[in-house]
């Protein structure tokens, strides 16, 4: 017998290697491993993680996104105050030698990371501020996520990096999630996984804070709120004694342990408030820390740092015990580093071919954040004003000015009639269009109505510049995306997502 003919008679039994090797490419289109890195510059102090991040596609379907479905972390950095220069602003140069410090003793080079988020959060989110941070990240300007997180942001995401919105999601619970940090304290109102309402106040721990040498050398405007209230009159920080600064301390823990018992506002919590009150359309039946302070509050740390937060712990402690209608006290996974720690970017979908845009030349688009607000759109009858308001109260959540490029994200459910769906279009127009709008707005829709959507807003309502209406793609609330230039043939636009991603117990391994 030939053994050539021989070997090809038996082709259609392929080798073990053969089969091995189709496995393996299989597995690799379906999964991906990324290494990320989470860097959190704020007001007080910063601190870097870089993780591996495992994900893998939902769905057989080459549209489908991509979930994550394990979490590596591969090294953290110690916490390091946020260095700052005499006239306020970032020191940049301090803070850049830190970072690259990290990739060093992490054991990795910047071309390593596939991709981060850099979240700027209280002083650094100043314009001067951000901009200097810009500059650091410009070489990987593709790579990476910079996010300005506002009063209204920072409390998203520290529920979402503590674990308090997976805990009430996966317990059914309604939990006070609050985060203390070095200039601020967030609220945020969680009822079974979702967020019902936030609100925030100049109420932290390191509002006062003393130089290497142990002399009290600094303090924030909010002391001088404090101690105009109390009576303490001072020109220099060094002139307030220490029982005086005991009793600023127990004014700013009253101020937070009078929110936490939902006590009515007085005029000294409406002073430091930076958002609209708390609302409680809930009562919480559980409260959990973030942020600096709460490793005093846990017994995590013992030992004062040179500022408010040691001594502003135990007296919220020691006053939680008498309080008033105040939750049972939870632990959760993460205290200071209650933040981003990492994000994944992966190009993963594209749109439907039911696409709508008068022009393309704004494209491509990139960093543009996700709104998703919760649009119920189950009944038969849509109210316009409604829909409006929800999308209004999406954007102020994430701290999104509704001038800047946006990207609107929801899921269609329903008979695509024409009264349906012009009610949504004037309801995008009353809350994103009106007068006109200059800058892009991705409409991003999980359903086959896009053209039909877009084409309402540009033919009818005239609101069709820097618009693009596309279908078939599922974001989530905190994504980004970058939008890509239309593929032709077969006429659609890639996106990349770019999405925050949080631990929860399932996804975490240390």
């Amino acid at each position: 017998m030939n053994p050539v003919r021989a070997h090809e008679g038996h082709d259609h039994h392929p080798s073990v290697h053969s089969r091995k090797a189709v496995a393996d490419s299989i597995w690799e289109q379906e999964h991906i491993e990324l290494v990320t890195v989470g860097i959190d510059i704020g007001s007080s102090t910063s601190h870097l993680i870089f993780a591996k991040v495992h994900l893998q596609r939902r769905t057989q379907g080459l549209s489908s996104r991509y979930e994550v479905i394990k979490r590596e972390i591969l090294w953290q950095s110690p916490i390091h105050f946020t260095p700052f220069l005499n006239n306020g602003l970032i020191d940049a140069d301090v803070l850049g030698r830190y970072i690259e410090q990290a990739y060093f003793n992490a054991g990795l080079h910047k071309h390593d990371v596939d991709s981060g988020a850099v979240i700027l959060t209280g002083e650094a989110i100043k314009r001067s501020n951000a901009k200097a941070i810009d500059e650091l990240f410009a070489e990987q300007a593709g790579k990476f996520v910079c996010a300005t997180a506002g009063h209204r942001l920072e409390c998203v995401l520290a529920a979402h990096g503590s674990g308090a919105i997976e805990r009430s999601r996966r317990l059914k619970k309604k939990v006070l999630h609050v985060d203390i940090g070095g200039g601020t304290t967030k609220f945020t109102l969680i009822d079974e996984g979702r967020i019902v309402s936030i609100a925030a106040c100049a109420v932290g721990g390191r509002l006062m804070a003393t130089d290497e040498g142990g002399s009290w050398v600094r303090c924030d405007d909010s002391i001088r709120v404090v101690s105009n209230r109390l009576g303490i009159l001072f020109d220099h920080v060094s002139d307030i004694s220490d029982t005086q600064r005991q009793q600023i301390v127990v004014c700013l823990a009253e101020v937070l342990v009078s929110v936490i018992s939902r006590s009515e506002p007085d005029s000294l919590l409406d002073t430091l408030l930076l958002t609209e009150p708390l609302s409680w359309p809930v009562v919480p039946e559980e409260m959990s820390f973030s942020g600096g302070v709460s490793e005093f509050i846990y017994g995590r740390a013992t030992q004062p740092l040179g500022d408010l937060a040691y001594d502003l712990a135990k007296e919220i402690n020691r006053q939680l015990i008498t309080a008033q209608r105040v939750p049972v006290t939870v632990d959760v996974q993460h205290g200071i580093r209650a933040t981003v720690i990492g994000a994944s970017q992966f190009t993963v979908q594209v749109s439907g071919k039911t696409i709508f845009a008068n022009g393309l030349e704004f494209l491509p688009l990139r960093n543009v954040p996700v709104v998703h607000p919760s649009i119920d759109l189950s009944q038969e009858d849509i109210d316009s004003g409604l829909v409006a308001k929800q999308i209004i109260d999406a954007c102020q959540m994430r701290d999104i000015n509704k001038n800047s490029p946006i990207a609107l994200a929801f899921s269609w459910s329903g008979d695509p009639s024409y009264q349906r769906l012009k009610a949504i279009a004037d309801a995008i127009d009353g809350a994103l269009c009106s007068p006109e709008r200059l800058a892009p707005l991705v409409l991003v829709i999980d359903g086959d109505v896009g053209r039909l959507l877009g084409r309402i807003l540009s033919k009818e309502l005239n609101k069709g510049d820097y618009l693009l209406s596309l279908d078939g793609v599922v974001l989530s609330d905190l994504d980004f995306i970058d939008v890509g230039e239309m593929i032709n043939p077969p006429g659609v636009i890639p996106l990349v997502i770019k999405s925050l991603v949080f631990d929860t117990a399932q996804q975490l391994k240390h």
